[in-house]
C-alpha cells in the first residue's frame, strides 16, 4: 500500500496533516481513527457527491470500527446560505451527536465551508475532517480553516476560523471531475505561483495542460506545492491579522464581485471568477504603473491557454448579460476585506510579487472595468 504524500500545517500549539494521493477515501477510517475523540462520525456531503463516494467513505470508517451517519445537502452554492444552513444543523442534531462526534466533509468547497462552519458551532464546537473531492477544494478551501456562508450582502460574510483535524485529498476522484471543475481548481493552483513563487508559475506554464489532462504524478505535485504554499502562509497568519494571508485573495476582490453579479449560481464557478479576477488584478497593476505589461500578458496567455474564460462577455453563461462598472464596484464595497470605505486589492509588481493595496484610484479601476466590459 503506497504512502500518501503529506503536508503538515503547523499552528500555534497544534498541527494537522494533509494527505495527498490516490485511494484515500477507502483508507479514511484507518487514517482518521487515531484522531477521533470517539468512534463516531457523521459524513456531510451533497446530492451529487454522496452517491459517488458516500458508501465507500462510510464503509472505510465502519471497517475501522467507527459508527457512521450520513447527511446530504443540495449541490451548489445555494446551500451556502442561512436557510440551508439551518436545515443542515437540524439534520445533524436529529442524529443526536455529542461533543465527541466528528463531522466529515465529503465534497467540494461548498460542502467543506458548510461542514466546517457547522462543526464550529454544533454543540459549541466539535472536530471535523476534510475529504475534498474537487481540485479547488484540495488545493485551497479545505486547507486553512476558513469556514462560512454567503448572504445577500456578499460572499462568506458569516463564518469562523476553525481548523480541521485532518485533510484527505484523494487524487483518484479527480479522474471523474468535469473539465470545467478541474479548470476552476486549476486557477487556484496557478494563484500560488503568481503570489510569491515565479518558478512554480513557470512550472504551471510548462505542465498545466498535463495536470488538466490527467497526469497523476503532475497532479500530485501541483496539489502538494499548492498545499505547501498555503500551509506556510496559514502557519504565519492563521486569522488574517496581517496582509500575509490576505495575499491568498489574489483575484478575489474582482472575482467575488463577478460572482455577486451572477447571483453566486452555476453560471460562474468560484475558480472561474478567481481566474478572471487574477487577470484583471495584473491588468490593474499595469495601469497603475506597478507591473511590467509582459508579466500581465503572460498571466492572461497561460490562463487563457488552459481554457479559463477571462473576457467578461465569455463568462457568466449569458452573452446578453449587461455588465456595469459601477455595480461591480458596489459589490466590491461589500467585500469583507474592504475597510473604512477603502477597497482592498491584491496587486502585483510582477509574477511572484503580490502585495495588498488599499490605495487604488477608483477612476483607474472604473476605466479598467469599462474596458473589460467592452472587450
Amino acid at each position: 500500500m503506497s504512502v500518501p504524500n503529506t503536508v503538515t500545517v503547523d499552528l500555534a500549539g497544534r498541527r494537522y496533516d494533509i494527505a495527498i494521493g490516490p485511494g484515500l477515501i477507502d483508507r479514511a477510517g484507518e487514517l482518521a481513527r487515531p484522531l477521533l475523540a470517539a468512534p463516531r462520525v457523521t459524513i456531510v456531503s451533497d446530492e451529487t457527491v454522496a452517491p459517488l463516494y458516500g458508501a465507500r467513505l462510510a464503509a472505510s470508517f465502519r471497517r475501522a470500527g467507527v459508527e457512521t451517519g450520513l447527511v446530504t445537502v443540495p449541490a451548489g452554492e445555494a446551500s451556502k446560505e442561512f436557510t440551508a444552513f439551518g436545515r443542515l444543523m437540524n439534520s445533524l442534531l436529529d442524529g443526536r451527536p455529542d461533543r465527541r462526534t466528528t463531522l466529515v466533509a465529503l465534497g467540494g468547497g461548498v460542502v467543506g465551508d458548510l461542514t466546517g462552519f457547522a462543526a464550529s458551532v454544533l454543540l459549541r464546537g466539535v472536530d471535523f475532517i476534510q475529504v475534498p473531492t474537487t481540485l479547488l477544494a484540495q488545493v485551497d478551501s479545505s486547507v486553512g480553516g476558513k469556514t462560512g456562508i454567503n448572504t445577500r450582502h456578499g460572499k462568506n460574510l458569516v463564518g469562523t476560523f476553525y481548523q480541521p483535524r485532518l485533510v484527505l485529498a484523494d487524487t483518484g476522484v479527480l479522474d471523474t471531475l468535469p473539465r470545467r471543475e478541474l479548470l476552476a481548481g486549476y486557477a487556484e493552483v496557478a494563484k500560488y505561483g503568481l503570489i510569491d513563487d515565479p518558478e512554480f508559475f513557470a512550472w504551471c506554464e510548462m505542465h498545466g495542460a498535463a495536470v488538466l489532462a490527467g497526469d497523476a504524478a503532475k497532479r500530485i505535485h501541483a496539489i502538494e506545492r499548492s498545499c505547501l504554499a498555503k500551509a506556510r502562509i496559514v502557519a504565519a497568519d492563521e486569522r488574517e491579522t496581517t496582509d500575509l494571508r490576505a495575499l491568498l485573495n489574489l483575484g478575489h476582490t474582482f472575482g467575488h464581485a463577478l460572482e455577486a453579479e451572477t447571483g453566486f449560481g452555476p453560471d460562474l464557478l468560484h475558480g472561474e471568477a478567481v481566474g478572471a479576477g487574477m487577470a484583471m488584478a495584473f491588468d490593474l497593476s499595469v495601469r497603475l504603473g506597478l507591473c511590467p505589461p509582459a508579466d500581465a500578458a503572460r498571466v492572461r496567455a497561460h490562463l487563457s491557454a488552459v481554457g479559463l474564460p477571462l473576457r467578461l462577455r465569455a463568462i457568466g453563461g449569458d452573452n446578453r448579460r449587461v455588465w456595469d462598472a459601477a455595480r461591480l464596484i458596489g459589490h466590491m464595497r461589500g467585500d469583507k476585506k474592504a475597510a473604512g470605505g477603502r477597497l482592498a486589492f491584491v496587486l502585483a509588481r510582477g509574477i511572484g510579487q503580490a502585495f495588498v493595496s488599499r490605495e487604488v484610484d477608483e477612476t483607474v479601476l472604473g476605466g479598467l472595468l469599462a474596458d473589460a466590459i467592452a472587450a
